[in-house]
């Protein structure tokens, strides 16, 4: 046994070695830069250099839209799990424990009620960390859920997409929530209710293909990839070279496909007066303007 090697070498590295948090600093996707963790954080997960808008938890958008950050969780419809008993190179049943291992969540998206600006609104917010935010039962359902809340309590219903598109191991049981969620847009049409959709990075396939693009307003956050198939499955298709920025939400706005881009520092005060004019209610008092200070937890 070399002792110097074995033993006292250990201890001096253990002694000198400082525990450095592995969040401390994160990389600018856009510019490559390193920021401070705390920074981002602070700023609502926009990196204050560039400006670009790095994905949020659910609960963190939750939070971040409500007034003080209250509001009421909607419980969520249970569904069958793994109805197809698909497998690739894993079974599907425990890609799903691994994802709700992670997220702590059941599935990819989330419901909540509670006032913006004081006025009630219903919102539902898909989630990227959880496969992707692609669309199974489980999520078609909580879209529903949400649209039938907004039509029982008279709200207007915003939802934040994010979705690689539909969850191929659910198979046409996937498929069958593209129409079924349409028929929700539907319901709240009839109720005279305002949909508004926030499109956020990514938000492809079949959740662009239905609900995503049904809105009454379509408003994304900057440089949000949108579209059906991605860029570079199209360049293979068509054998041609796209133009700068194609399927980004400044693209889409110039060419009609969406409504406005809105920087998330401004997202709440936008969709706040939206639902007022859509509604026609009166605009709030000052009281109701102040943004909510919220805490952001390391983990969102």
């Amino acid at each position: 046994m070399n002792w110097i090697n074995n033993v006292v070498r250990p201890k001096i590295q253990r002694f000198l070695r400082r525990e450095t948090p592995e969040n401390l600093w994160i990389k600018c996707p856009e510019t490559g830069s390193l920021v401070v963790y705390k920074d981002v954080e602070a700023n609502q997960f926009v990196i204050p250099s560039s400006g670009y808008h790095m994905r949020i938890s659910a609960p963190l958008r939750l939070k971040s839209m409500f007034d003080g950050g209250d509001y009421e969780e909607i419980a969520l419809p249970e569904v069958q799990i793994d109805p197809l008993k698909f497998r690739d190179e894993r079974r599907y049943i425990d890609r799903l424990k691994d994802a709700r291992t992670k997220t702590g969540y059941q599935d990819a998206v989330k419901l909540g009620v509670g006032n913006l600006e004081g006025q009630t609104v219903t919102i539902g917010v898909q989630d990227f960390d959880f496969m992707g935010g692609s669309l199974g039962m489980a999520a078609g359902e909580a879209i529903i859920t949400g649209f039938e809340t907004a039509v029982a309590r008279k709200t207007p219903y915003i939802l934040f997409a994010a979705s690689g598109g539909a969850r191929m191991q659910e198979g046409i049981l996937s498929l069958m929530q593209l129409p079924r969620t349409t028929v929700g847009v539907q319901m709240l049409r009839e109720a005279k209710l305002p949909y508004l959709v926030v499109l956020t990075n990514p938000t492809t396939g079949g959740v662009t293909a239905s609900y995503a693009m049904l809105g009454d307003v379509h408003v994304a956050e900057p440089a949000a990839l949108i579209g059906f198939a991605g860029p570079r499955v199209i360049e293979q298709t068509i054998r041609e070279k796209l133009p700068p920025g194609f399927q980004r939400a400044e693209y889409l706005t110039e060419h009609g496909m969406v409504d406005m881009v809105v920087h998330r520092h401004k997202l709440r005060s936008t969709l706040a007066e939206l639902c007022r004019l859509l509604t026609k209610q009166p605009a709030p008092g000052p009281q109701n303007r102040a943004e909510a200070q919220l805490p952001v937890p390391a983990h969102a």
